[in-house]
């Protein structure tokens, strides 16, 4: 019997004071922007900075979690998180803003990647991802809908960010210690299995990512420009859409693994371009506000199982933080090439083009689901058919560990082999206890 499974809300917790930073970036850049001496352009600049330097984390720390310690390394990024972002909140030198943005943007990486690595380590990784993104999406939600009524300045939403890092740091008590490695396990265990797949799903949500935040950091202009709305109807559509994404997040978490990952990350990938070609091309509030709150559904819903993807290409969580990194990069690169595109062709060829791409990326992303979507096998339960555990048979025969299949792969076929042995005669009667002559036979002795 398995003990019930719990959600591990430390990691929630930290996966929540992590993503935090980028789900608030619009709110971010367009306080800089209003609040500082800075144009849209710098203003972008620095919160393309800021997520540059959460991407540079995830890509330092993605092998050290463990070496480190995951209490440590998550106290750490937390620190820099609070430090960071609270120090930029409360100075007007532009200088020091984008000093602190960028360490609250290491910092915010860092918790990131701990998260990351323990969550892959679950029983259940999709479950822990699924309910971060709620939290993330709850949290932010009330951000945006609170930070208006608060006044102005650049401060509101960095010190958001930080507070939460604040709120969050008793709760990593919960977390395991660093235990060190030996040498010979550390070299056994260096080698990242799937690095064919692993590459691919990373470079794909690279352009996945790059595709999602193109049109988020241009869907403010869109709706004001192009929808001709004003700015208080296109916050309550932005409102609505994270209401509609934590909606789709719940909804994610209760379809589970019941249909597997390859169709909710394709099928997923393709109506989400719909999406963005809709939103892209919108001219009147109907049309800009059914592209912007469908995409904002049906975006974490596809995030929580790419998430679950890479998690379960290794259990160390070293693709998940990897790939994380990788849709960071993204991210950050997001606002500028919709800029640009925009700027160049406009809005509806935007959209086109965008669209386009996520239709090709999706055939990848697609396919590694289906390659390695084997079913995720519990810690203890690699059974043969019938038999024990194959962990304590290989434990009781000597088996070297490597014999043994990854948590997370697919359960091998076992062929059952006939093996004939001479039968053994029937005893029809007991003997006497004592010694037995040579020679004798079972139930050859005096009666």
């Amino acid at each position: 019997m398995f003990a019930p499974r719990t959600t591990p809300w430390s990691l929630v917790a930290l996966f929540t004071a992590g993503y935090l930073a980028p789900y608030l970036l619009p709110t971010t850049v367009g306080r800089l922007d209003s609040g500082l001496p800075l144009s849209a352009t710098q203003a972008g600049a620095v919160g393309s900075a800021l997520l540059l330097s959460s991407a540079a984390a995830g890509f330092a720390l993605a092998s050290r979690v463990e070496r480190i310690g995951a209490r440590t390394l998550a106290r750490i990024g937390l620190a820099l998180a609070f430090f960071g972002y609270g120090g930029a909140a409360l100075t007007t030198a532009v200088p020091a803003v984008v000093a602190g943005a960028v360490l609250g943007g290491f910092g915010s990486g860092t918790a990131t990647t701990v998260a990351a690595t323990l969550i892959a380590g679950q029983r259940d990784p999709h479950r822990a991802s699924t309910a971060g993104l709620l939290t993330v999406s709850a949290l932010a939600g009330a951000v945006y809908l609170t930070v208006p009524h608060l006044g102005p300045g650049h401060g509101l939403p960095l010190a958001a960010i930080a507070l939460t890092a604040l709120v969050v740091w008793p709760l990593t008590g919960r977390l395991p210690a660093g235990t060190p490695t030996p040498p010979t396990t550390r070299r056994a265990k260096a080698r990242l299995p799937h690095a064919r797949s692993g590459l691919v799903l990373a470079a794909a949500m690279l352009c996945w990512s790059l595709a999602q935040n193109s049109l988020w950091g241009v869907s403010g202009r869109i709706g004001l420009d192009q929808a001709h709305l004003s700015e208080a109807t296109v916050g309550a559509v932005f409102a609505l859409g994270l209401g509609a994404g934590l909606t789709g997040v719940l909804a994610a978490g209760a379809l589970g693994a019941r249909l597997g990952r390859a169709v909710p990350i394709g099928a997923g990938t393709v109506l989400i371009a719909g999406c963005i070609a809709l939103s892209a091309s919108s001219t009147d509030l109907a049309t800009f506000a059914t592209g912007e709150i469908a995409w904002n559904t049906l975006y974490p819903v596809v995030l929580s199982y790419l998430i679950g993807l890479a998690a379960s290409l290794d259990p160390r969580g070293r693709w998940a933080v990897l790939v994380g990194s990788a849709s960071s990069l993204g991210t950050a690169a997001g606002p500028l090439t919709g800029s640009v595109l925009s700027a160049q062709a406009g809005f509806p060829a935007m959209g086109a083009v965008l669209g386009a791409g996520l239709l090709v990326i999706a055939l990848p992303m697609t396919a590694v689901a289906l390659h390695t979507g084997g079913r995720a096998l519990l810690p203890g339960a690699i059974r043969r058919r019938g038999g024990h555990p194959a962990a304590l048979v290989a434990a009781a025969t000597g088996t070297p560990s490597g014999a043994i299949p990854e948590i997370g792969a697919p359960e091998q076929p076992v062929v059952e082999i006939t093996v004939e042995a001479a039968a053994v005669p029937a005893q029809r009667a007991y003997d006497q206890a004592g010694p037995r002559q040579a020679g004798a036979s079972p139930g050859s002795g005096a009666r």
